[in-house]
């Protein structure tokens, strides 16, 4: 018993460190900050690294991980508050519902929530969003998650799938992928999954009767069509600010795949970091949609230092996270870990599959399941010879598994409960079965594309 102990001394104390991990969040509602970093701490010292290397390996971890996530998730944060102050997503929002003939306004909300949750937080983007989905149902006459649930399938796809929203961004740094790659790659598996999930869900969802009842609608004064002057000018600017960051970073990826050299080349390279991508855009979007007054200017810059705190939180938890994925590498666990998963045949994303669908079912935190199967896998790369491509495939994996079979334990899943006036059954049969389709069919495009590739 000691000598096997002995032996596997590393992956014990490992899964030990993941067990008490677990513990504190479900059962002691710690927050997932200090928890990751009990784990990291736990983790290298039970497994015999000493405490000099251990704390050594934390802050390594924590520093290589925050010097690239505290920039991104922070401009990004920045740069959803400034649209959504501008209005811009409220105007996109009911222009493009006042257009959109009632019978393919599922399909029409579920694309227009992959789009706004790309800058803006996905409980923000929902709370901007609802109150024109409460008197689009009262026009049309169908129940209120009909609506709904496309759109909340759109926000979950874009939230998990789609930089530069910060789960996929960190995930990214954790892993080394090409941020460019994992855009390309989450929108393609992103696509399908709302497809499936939003529109195609909620029709079969209204035959089979899932559907809460018209009369349990709730009513908020609200008008569907916005057609102030300049309210078309305003969503123009609004698409241009979430697209530029993007294809920035997209056309740097596709320069840097062929090898493209020259002065025009390095200007676009330079651009397409996502530092400098993020910037440029936070500058454009502040230019385009600066207020007049000083008041105003007094409540933008009060909105964007809020903005930071929900972002902060998001750092360290990813730092403490890249902590974690440290002592993994320290201690020789990821190694071994990454010999097991070879000898048993799982190919690279099914395994990180399931392990950030495991640990997102079992203490309902999508960032915290993301992050702890990141940590996990970060030490297989070196065990496996990834393309650039499969690498950022291995993010996505990691997002589907984290966003799906949202239950009672998820935050989310009360959001939608109480934002809808829904029961736990009745959330249970919308949102939870949403979320499982967008996990499901995310991961199912990309294994196609895993083995084209």
């Amino acid at each position: 018993m000691i000598d096997f102990f002995i032996n596997h001394r590393a992956v014990l104390s490992t899964v030990l460190a993941v067990i008490i991990l677990l513990v504190m969040i479900i059962r002691f509602r710690i927050s997932p900050f200090p928890a990751l970093l009990t784990a990291s701490l736990l983790a290298g010292l039970l497994a015999g690294l000493g405490v000099d290397k251990t704390l050594s390996a934390v802050q390594n971890g924590m520093g290589g991980t925050l010097g690239f996530i505290a920039v991104v998730v922070g401009l990004g944060s920045m740069l959803g508050v400034l649209i959504h102050k501008s209005g811009g997503i409220e105007q996109l929002s009911n222009f493009v519902t006042s257009k959109t003939p009632k019978t393919m306004l599922d399909w029409v909300l579920a694309f227009l929530g992959l789009l706004i949750a790309i800058p803006v937080f996905f409980d923000v983007a929902l709370i901007i969003v609802a109150p024109i989905l409460f008197a689009l149902a009262q026009k049309i006459q169908k129940p209120v998650m009909y609506l709904a649930l496309p759109l909340l399938a759109g926000l979950a796809t874009a939230h998990a799938f789609i930089p530069p929203t910060p789960g996929p961004i960190a995930v990214a740094n954790l892993l080394g992928a090409e941020i460019g790659l994992v855009i390309f790659y989450g929108f393609i598996s992103g696509l399908v999954a709302v497809t499936v999930a939003g529109p195609l869900w909620v029709r079969f969802a209204e035959k089979i009767k899932w559907l809460p009842p018209i009369e349990e609608n709730r009513q908020l004064e609200t008008s569907v069509s916005k057609d102030e002057p300049g309210s078309y000018n305003l969503v123009g600017k609004c698409l241009f600010i979430i697209a530029l960051p993007m294809g920035l970073i997209l056309g740097a990826s596709l320069i840097k795949m062929m090898k493209l050299s020259g002065v025009g080349f390095d200007v676009i390279l330079f651009l397409g970091h996502p530092f400098a991508a993020l910037l440029l855009s936070c500058a454009l979007a502040y230019q385009l949609f600066r207020p007049t007054t000083l008041e105003g200017k007094n409540d933008f810059k009060k909105a964007i230092e809020r903005a930071l705190e929900p972002a902060g939180v998001i750092i360290l938890v990813t730092g403490a996270g890249g902590a974690f994925k440290q002592i993994l590498i320290d201690t020789g666990a990821g190694t071994i870990i990454a010999d097991s998963i070879i000898s048993i045949g799982f190919a690279p994303i099914v395994a990180a599959y399931i392990i950030a669908a495991v640990v997102r079912i079992a203490q309902g935190s999508a960032t915290v399941a993301m992050i702890t199967a990141a940590g996990f896998m970060a030490p297989l790369l070196s065990s496996f010879t990834l393309s650039p491509q499969e690498t950022a495939m291995l993010v996505i994996a990691i997002a589907a598994g984290a966003t799906g079979f949202s239950h009672v334990n998820d935050s989310g899943f009360w959001l939608v409960s109480r934002y809808f006036n829904l029961t736990p059954v009745q959330t249970a049969k919308t949102w939870t079965v949403s979320s499982s389709l967008v996990s499901l069919a995310g991961f199912g495009t990309l294994l196609i594309l895993y083995f084209i590739v």
